[in-house]
């Protein structure tokens, strides 16, 4: 399943997260964590914990929660307790991932990942990493085997460091790259950072096409607004798309000819340019799915 957009909805606003999927996000992930003030995080696991026990309740979307940083536990126990979700297909576990914050190790990954399996919740983690030290660990909490994505918190992380953010995100440029490379060298996906400004349309568009060509997979979403312009730019369009079959189409030609190099409309193609349309190809099948 492809993971281009995730939506974060408030663990304390039902109403929210049951009008979630209609955004067509790929993820959705209720959010226990920054999104709940701390007086009503008993109010927000119960309410969490009541949408997804709701048969009715059954989208599409890969579903996923945020625990919070100080007392997962909790978090587990609420979650933990509620009935597979029925209507789209019975499933095991209720909820399909979950987001774990300020991720500094792969033991804590692990960690937590023990606490869900004794609780009948599956166990892939999606590891935020928006500090110095989890951004310096990356590639290890990528490693680790219940890791199933690298997010990139750059709100957090810029706070943790003392740097002040610019439209222009220098700032964070090094580590948003080092996390997207840790992913990848942990065959995980890796999801860029929120576009805090939900009222920028365009602003969001130029971000996400540029976290694109970073080479991240998807995008972190705190507005249903934002989800058509992620989802538009981290989709490979009909022209991406029909130079990648045009390269693949001469590769296999090359391949009988045993020829390394060929061109295709003036261009020279080799083992780079190939990798890079088995990619675009294999994100067009995902979003076909």
């Amino acid at each position: 399943m492809p993971r281009r957009s995730l939506l974060f909805s408030p663990g304390d606003r039902p109403d929210l997260m049951r009008k979630a999927p209609d955004s067509d996000a790929d993820v959705i992930c209720f959010d226990l964590e920054d999104a709940v003030a701390p007086a009503r995080k008993d109010e927000a696991r119960s309410a969490v914990s009541s949408v997804l026990a709701d048969p009715s309740f059954a989208p599409d979307a890969e579903v996923c929660v945020r625990l919070t940083a100080t007392d997962p536990d909790a978090d587990l126990d609420a979650v933990g307790g509620t009935t597979a979700r029925t209507g789209g297909g019975e499933r095991d576990s209720p909820i399909d991932a979950v987001m774990l914050p300020k991720v500094e190790s792969a033991a804590r990954v692990d960690a937590v990942a023990t606490l869900c399996a004794e609780r009948g919740i599956e166990s892939a983690v999606f590891a935020l990493v928006e500090t110095a030290a989890g951004v310096l660990s990356a590639r290890e909490i990528a490693a680790a085997a219940p890791t199933t994505a690298l997010a990139f918190g750059a709100e957090d992380l810029a706070a943790d460091i003392g740097a002040s953010r610019t439209d222009e995100g220098t700032e964070v440029l090094y580590a948003r790259e080092h996390v997207v490379l840790a992913a990848s060298a942990g065959g995980v996906d890796a999801l860029d950072t929120v576009y805090t400004d939900f009222e920028d349309t365009e602003g969001l568009r130029r971000d996400a096409e540029f976290a694109f060509s970073l080479g991240y997979d998807g995008k972190l979403a705190i507005h249903p607004a934002q989800i058509q312009p992620i989802m538009e730019a981290f989709t490979p369009d009909g022209e991406d798309v029909e130079w990648a079959k045009a390269v693949l189409d001469a590769r296999d030609e090359a391949d009988e000819r045993d020829r390394g190099t060929f061109r295709v409309d003036g261009e020279m193609i080799d083992a780079p340019l190939i990798a890079r349309a088995e990619k675009i190809l294999e994100r067009a099948a995902d979003t076909d799915r």
